[in-house]
C-alpha cells in the first residue's frame, strides 16, 4: 500500500467548504488539474464522476461513501491498483477545522505503483486546497 495525506488548518467553516466539495460541476473554479469535469446525478453514495485533467485522458470516479458536512471518499480503478481519496472535515478548536485529504493505493503491485503515479497525483493538493480554502471564504 502507499499513502498519503495532506491536511490544512482554517476558520473557514466546514458548511462553506461542503458547498464547494458537493458542487462537482464546478470543481475546475478551483482545482487547476481540472480540464473537464461531470457526475451522472446528485452528489452523492455511488455517483460516478468523470474528470479530465489537462491534456490527459478522463478518469473515472465512483464515490463510495459521503457523511454530509464531514467527508466524502471517491475511488479510482486501473486494473489491479484501486486508488482511494478520502475528504475530510475536522473540527480542531472553537472556530477551526482541519480540511485533510488522504489517499491511499492498493491492490497488487501497489508497493511498486504506489510510489511511481501517487506523488504525481497529489503534488498539487497544496495548491488546489489553499484556493478551496480561499473561495470558501468569499
Amino acid at each position: 500500500m502507499w499513502e498519503y495525506e495532506h491536511s490544512v488548518e482554517t476558520t473557514v467553516t466546514p458548511e462553506a467548504i461542503w458547498r464547494l466539495w458537493s458542487d462537482v460541476e464546478n470543481w475546475g473554479t478551483w482545482n487547476a488539474e481540472i480540464e473537464k469535469i461531470e457526475i451522472d446525478g446528485p452528489f452523492g453514495k455511488g455517483a460516478r464522476i468523470t474528470m479530465t485533467p489537462p491534456g490527459d485522458d478522463p478518469v473515472e470516479l465512483r464515490v463510495t461513501e459521503v457523511v454530509e458536512g464531514e467527508l466524502f471518499v471517491d475511488e479510482a480503478r486501473f486494473g489491479d491498483l484501486l486508488l482511494r481519496t478520502l475528504h475530510r472535515i475536522d473540527p480542531v478548536g472553537r472556530d477551526r477545522v482541519r480540511v485533510v485529504y488522504r489517499m491511499e493505493i492498493t491492490g497488487a503491485g501497489a508497493d511498486e505503483a504506489g510510489p511511481q503515479i501517487g506523488p504525481g497525483i497529489t503534488a498539487d493538493w497544496p495548491d488546489t486546497m489553499a484556493a478551496l480554502i480561499e473561495l470558501a471564504r468569499r
